[in-house]
This record gives structure tokens, sequence and C-alpha cells, in this order.
């Protein structure tokens, strides 16, 4: 359980000791919305807090019209932190560039099933890398899009808005696809969703069967980060209850 902490101390830079498999409900804070000026600072508080999990949005400029980090300043923060690096990679090359991040301490990447026609090959490859592998889908991507390789991915993410920009406004339509998906999963495979997700929207992702719950601004942006984690974090429990 999450804790309200506001004092900020070291952290080891340890192997994370959390594993990807095991069930739960976890927030997982999103590094775009974090001070880029101060953030290992920002990483730690968090992770004080009880975060386990960093959500790791990368972005190229081609397939989303934002950039964001690379492999090398995610080399740099991992010597500060000992969270578990859930890399997605919102770009048009999966296969080219997640060497880098594997080598950058990326235990788990995510690619968009939106970029190949070839998507066990990228699955296989990013195994190959160490890391865990997901796949995500856009919005209006149906759900039918991942067939062929839900039985082979760790988890799967679901954007809730439009990917490329923190702060959009949360798609409910992707709800329906979300049950979908989730009454297919086996119980050790993660349904993450990314987009919009705060204390008014964080519930209908759980009661859908969202388990792990990126919040950029809803987490970064706010005057206490971790109480609006575990704000976060007991509004997606109660929800999930009923499941």
């Amino acid at each position: 359980m999450m804790r309200s902490e506001t004092a900020i101390e070291p952290q080891p830079a340890n192997a994370p000791s959390f594993k990807l498999a095991e069930p739960g409900v976890r927030i997982a804070p999103s590094l775009l919305a974090a001070d880029f000026a101060r953030l290992h600072e920002d990483v730690q508080r968090v992770e004080k807090g009880g975060a386990t999990v960093l959500h790791l949005d990368v972005m190229d400029g081609h397939f989303v019209p934002n950039m964001s980090f690379g492999g090398p300043i995610l080399k740099s923060l991992r010597k500060h932190t000992g969270m578990f690096f859930d890399a997605h990679l919102m770009i048009e090359e999966p296969k080219r560039y997640a060497e880098s991040f594997a080598k950058a301490g990326c235990e788990h990447i995510t690619f968009h099933i939106e970029v190949t026609d070839e998507p066990a090959a990228v699955v296989e490859h990013i195994r190959g890398l160490g890391a865990s592998v997901g796949v995500s889908l856009n919005p209006t991507t149906p759900a039918s899009s991942i067939e062929s390789i839900l039985a082979d991915v760790d988890m799967v993410l679901i954007m809730s808005v439009w990917p490329g920009f923190g702060g959009q406004k949360f798609i409910t339509d992707v709800l329906p696809k979300t049950r979908e998906i989730a009454d297919r999963l086996r119980p050790d495979q993660r349904l993450e969703m990314d987009g919009g997700i705060d204390p008014t929207t964080v519930a209908a992702a759980a009661a859908a069967g969202v388990d792990t719950f990126v919040a950029g601004t809803a987490v970064f942006r706010q005057p206490d980060p971790v109480a609006a984690m575990v704000q976060l974090e007991r509004l997606a429990t109660e929800a999930r209850k009923g499941r």
C-alpha cells in the first residue's frame, strides 16, 4: 500500500524487486509529466511513496507529433532508482531502437501494433533482449488487431487518449474494447491504460479490467504526488472488487 510522504530520501539503484506477472492494482507515474530539471528527485519522491513502476513515454516525432527522451536519459536515471522501467515506445521502428532501451535499464518494452505488419517478430526481438513485452493499441484500433500475439505478450496497453501529448481528456469509447481484452487475458498478463487517468476516470478503467494505471499530470503535477497516487490506488482497488 502506498503511503503519503513528502520528504525525499536517496533510493538504492538496485534491480527492481517488482515482478510484472504478479497480480494487483498499481499506479505507474509517467515520467513525461515530471519536472525535467529535477527528474531524479521527482522519481525518488514517488518511489519512496510506494510506487514500483515508472512509465516511460518514448516519442519519435513521426508515429506521434511530439518528441520526448531517449536511452541516454533513462540510463542516467537508472542510477537513481530501483523502480521497474516500463518503456512505452511510441515510435515507428521499435525493432531498430528497442535494444538501446533495454541497455538503458528498461525491464519492460511496449510497442504499438499500428507500426508493424510482423508483430510476432517484434515480440521475439524484444524478448531476446531480456525484457518483458507489451503491445499497445490506439483508441480506435480494434482488439482483433492483436489477436495473433495476445497469448505471447506480458502486457496489453490500451491508449485512452491519442498518443503524443499529456493532459488529454479520457476517451470513454475505449472501455468496451478494454473489457473484451481483459476477459481474454491470463492471470499472469497485465492490462495497462494510458491517458486521462485521474480520480474521475480511474474507477471506470478498473471496473473494465485494468490493473496498471499510467498517471502523469494526475501524479507529478499535483501538490502532493504521493497522496495523489494513494487516492488513485484506493479508487481503483474499490472498483475492481466486483470483478
